[in-house]
């Protein structure tokens, strides 16, 4: 039992529900990342997609493997979150204010995507090694993008080192493994897609938050946001936003599913490394 407390906290069961909660949103996160890089393979011969998503994936473990070291570091360095926190509010942001400008302009709902001949690093590069390198070097440089999203969305629920390591780790798991269940899972479910980045945007409040508790450690506001109680909240919360809507649209239709684009879910698959 003293290990459990050691790993886990003084608090077993909110451990676990953390854990949990960070199953969920990495590899739902994973499965967003994997469709996005899917789309920028798009455009390359089809027998050489997949090579370059394998070169990709590599470029995944290598860097969300550092990511370990990095977020003990992001707990020990206190104005690191509430920055990782604006970091998070912004991805959150920006997605909806691209959901809104494709609702405006009447087009048609597709997945993010990256659009390579307005990246600097690709127009740099394509000139010198080709498209295919070029890509290449595009996806390993989203890799370690989304590597940062996955440590601040850890680091997001909790300082405890141990956990924060599982959250990281389950992250890099669930690239290869655990979203080869949510690639299909969103396929019917592509709402799924926007309620992640809604707990991406609750995660950004609570890191920037930091930035109160840290100044404000005595106030009543400072030590509620500081409590179990407040973390109880945000797992809770966290849990219930993905599982209602899935139920009620299994049940009633509501939200309705809709499928992915066959091939972008396709090619996602070959991503998270299901055969």
């Amino acid at each position: 039992m003293d290990i459990l407390h050691t790993l886990l906290g003084d608090d077993i069961k909110a451990g676990l529900l953390i854990i949990l909660n960070l199953i969920v949103i990495e590899s739902l996160l994973s499965v967003d990342n994997a469709a996005v890089l899917a789309t920028m393979v798009l455009d390359l011969p089809k027998e050489q997609r997949a090579r370059a998503l394998r070169y990709g994936i590599i470029g995944a473990y290598v860097l969300r493997g550092l990511c370990l070291f990095l977020a003990a570091w992001l707990v020990e360095i206190w104005w690191l979150k509430p920055l990782g926190g604006l970091y998070l509010l912004y991805l959150a942001f920006d997605y909806f204010k691209g959901k809104a400008s494709k609702k405006n302009n009447t087009e048609d709902e597709g997945e993010e995507s990256v659009d390579k001949n307005k990246n600097w690093l690709y127009k740099s590069t394509v000139g010198l090694i080709g498209n295919f390198w070029a890509t290449v070097a595009l996806v390993e440089l989203m890799d370690l993008a989304f590597s940062i999203d996955n440590v601040f969305a850890a680091v997001a629920f909790t300082d405890h080192k141990f956990l924060i390591y599982t959250g990281v780790f389950i992250g890099i798991l669930a690239m290869r493994f655990v979203a080869q269940a949510f690639v299909k899972l969103m396929e019917k479910f592509s709402f799924l897609e926007t309620i992640a980045f809604i707990v991406i945007g609750v995660l950004g409040i609570k890191l920037t938050a930091s930035l109160y508790i840290h100044f404000y450690p005595e106030s009543t506001v400072g030590k509620f946001l500081e409590s179990e109680i407040a973390d109880a909240a945000v797992s809770i919360f966290t849990v219930a936003v993905f599982v209602i809507p899935v139920l009620t649209s299994v049940f009633f239709n509501f939200p309705k599913k809709s499928l992915k684009e066959p091939e972008v879910a396709e090619e996602a698959e070959h991503v998270t490394g299901k055969k």
